[in-house]
């Protein structure tokens, strides 16, 4: 895969050129980072990266992240020289409605795109949880390093660094010694508002050093020291690696080399082609890839192909030797496979006493892991509290590699972005957990999960006011609100065990991301005739119904048992009501509209929703002569008793507001 130099130079000077021009076309764009990164790009796919175009989710693959995400125009160019499918055309289309070539790179849309990437160190973040999801891989079917010694490269530029994810991650996986990831830091000392300077002057590779990773300096934009350093970095054991790779934004461009100006701007027409004229281009020709490039792009192409069948022999050979259980783990990872009966065996594992959901999502999660090999992940420090401790999972670190157990530490946002790595690995069916006051550290995150349409669960807890004495920081008000309105994820919220297993049952199956919210404090079961009819899977169902019902009590989470209480008082008082559990919105949205009727018909248009969190949003089943019971205020430290007391959130406060709203 080696060529003459001067082959070599006209193809990185291709690259540059079809990135320019692909942002000149579309007048939109950042054409400065894929032309001083060009000279990385293109060595690490043309000599480093293991990859098979007719396969973009080949198991032997690397793993190539573009963290820099606003320079998409580098990776479509790689994509389209490289055999993926990517035409001129879609070149030419950059940017427009419908292409292939959006103006960052988006996982499922684009083939060969790894990671949704965009907002800042979302990519690094989530390349330290490929790396993690490989490490697990190899060690738990027990793979061998001529096999399973691919790696993740990323290339970040000095936005990611400046980012707190990437502390975050990159401290994580420094400490996890995670040698399988190598990340080329472009260092062009350039940002939006000009030099990096006014902002950012630490020593980014004393940083690295500090966190334990292996640190190279180099000219980013010389071949040989590239090349030499990639090699260095995939066959070096023990430790991350940080190529820092000084280079110029822009390269190329007669007059903006080097400046803010070509960041976010297209070049423009004159100095795109005088910046051809300077690489020895046609100024009056487009989007144009010489044969000697073509022709040699074909080349390593072909190689790349020829070495990915002779991986997959070895392949084939090693699983047909694997022992059945070895082999039967092997798939169950790969299909991230779940049982049919999945819920049924959860509610076996359902606490016969009263307990809080936190403690019982706890207990039915060790059978879940029990049943889905593929469940893997940890907290952000909280495991005691919330309970998502794998008992039989062991811990992933740098000695246990086949580790279940994550151990996030205090770093929320690394722990979800992690997360997505993992889900993109292809092996896992990763969760994470923290309380769910802390889930606003995570938004980045849960949002990208969600833009991704990833399988993964968080699990968080302490779920509402009911924290109670650790006061309004650590009380959720309008998380549940948050949660709601991100499009493409499910938010349950149980009202107690027998609803866990149901919620728990849900996620385990689903095809996008999933939050669970548990509670701290106490909860009843719910009676037998109840637990007989739930359906959590459907997003609500009634509890209980009198003939000629009046009003529709709706609630979720504990608030259930309050509105079934306040029910029994209504009765007593001569009203006829029904109690609906709505653990979830989006399951009922997804509902037909005969079965949502059967729950919440029309004809009664007296409603209460009782939720201990934002009335934001329940007009939309409560309707407009609805009332919405819950707390748009923040909380205050006092024992939960006295807050369900002060804020209203008894079945004899529910009632009396119900008797009086339905005068």
């Amino acid at each position: 895969m080696t060529c003459k130099c001067a082959t070599f130079k006209k193809a990185v000077d291709t690259v540059r050129l079809l990135a320019a021009d692909g942002v000149q076309k579309a007048n939109s764009g950042h054409p400065g980072m894929p032309m001083g990164a060009a000279d990385a790009a293109f060595t690490l796919w043309n000599d480093i990266l293991r990859f098979n175009p007719d396969d973009p989710t080949w198991l032997g693959r690397d793993r190539f992240v573009l963290s820099a995400g606003h320079g998409s125009m580098l990776i479509y160019t790689l994509l389209h020289l490289f055999g993926y499918g990517l035409t001129m055309d879609d070149l030419k289309s950059f940017r427009q409605l419908n292409s292939k070539c959006p103006g960052h790179p988006e996982y499922g849309h684009t083939k060969g795109v790894e990671v949704t990437t965009g907002p800042l160190a979302s990519g690094l973040a989530s390349a330290v949880g490929m790396a993690i999801g490989m490490k697990q891989f190899k060690a738990q079917i027990g793979g061998c390093d001529c096999l399973f010694n691919q790696k993740v490269y990323v290339i970040s530029g000095d936005g990611c660094f400046m980012e707190g994810t990437s502390h975050e991650a990159c401290s994580l996986a420094g400490h996890l010694k995670l040698d399988n990831l190598v990340v080329f830091y472009d260092d062009n000392d350039i940002s939006i508002e000009g030099s990096t300077d006014i902002t950012h002057t630490e020593d980014v590779g004393a940083r690295f050093a500090a966190y334990g990773w292996e640190v190279l300096r180099i000219d980013g934009q010389d071949v040989r020291q590239l090349k030499s350093a990639f090699e260095y970095a995939k066959a070096y054991k023990g430790k991350p690696v940080l190529v820092i790779g000084k280079t110029i934004i822009g390269k190329g461009s007669p007059n903006l080399a080097g400046k803010a100006s070509c960041h976010g701007a297209p070049l423009g027409a004159e100095e795109l082609a005088a910046t051809k004229v300077a690489l020895g281009f046609d100024p009056n020709a487009s989007f144009v890839v010489p044969d000697e490039v073509r022709a040699l792009c074909n080349e390593t192409i072909a190689a790349k192909k020829a070495a990915a069948a002779e991986w997959d022999a070895k392949f084939a050979e090693f699983k047909s030797k694997l022992a059945d259980d070895k082999k039967a783990l092997l798939d169950a990872l790969l299909n991230r496979t779940v049982p049919c009966d999945i819920l049924d065996q959860l509610l076996k594992a359902v606490p016969e006493k009263a307990t809080a959901t936190r403690n019982s999502g706890g207990t039915i999660m060790q059978k879940a892991a029990e049943l889905v090999p593929a469940l893997v992940g940890g907290s952000a420090d909280l495991n005691p509290s919330t309970k998502t401790y794998l008992k039989a999972g062991g811990d992933f670190d740098s000695t246990n590699w086949a580790g279940r157990n994550i151990h996030y530490g205090v770093r929320e946002l690394a722990m979800g972005l992690i997360s997505n790595g993992l889900a993109l690995c292809g092996n896992a069916i990763p969760f994470s957990s923290t309380f769910m006051v802390f889930s606003d550290y995570m938004k980045p995150a849960i949002r990208l999960a969600a833009l991704q349409k990833l399988h993964e669960i968080y699990v968080f807890t302490h779920d509402s006011i009911f924290v109670g004495e650790d006061g309004p920081t650590h009380q959720p008000i309008e998380q549940l609100a948050m949660f709601r309105s991100i499009p493409g994820l499910i938010t349950i919220r149980p009202a107690e065990s027998h609803e866990v297993a149901h919620a728990w049952a849900t996620a385990l199956k689903a095809d996008c991301p999933v939050i669970l919210c548990l509670t701290r404090q106490t909860l009843p079961n719910l009676p037998e005739d109840v637990v007989a009819k739930m359906d959590v899977a459907k997003g609500a169902y009634v509890v209980s119904s009198d003939a000629n019902f009046e009003l529709i009590l709706i609630a979720s989470g504990s608030e259930l048992q309050v509105a079934m209480g306040a029910a029994d008082t209504l009765r007593q008082a001569g009203k006829k009501v029904r109690v609906v559990s709505m653990p979830s919105w989006e399951l009922f949205e997804k509902q037909s509209a005969e079965y949502k009727e059967s729950v919440l018909p029309a004809a009664c248009a007296k409603r209460i929703s009782v939720e201990a969190g934002s009335t934001f949003g329940w007009q939309r089943y409560v309707g407009d002569k609805g009332l919405s019971i819950g707390i748009d205020h923040f909380g205050a430290s006092a024992p939960c008793e006295l807050l369900a007391k002060m804020y209203g959130f008894s079945a004899e406060s529910v009632a009396e507001k119900a008797l009086a709203y339905l005068k």
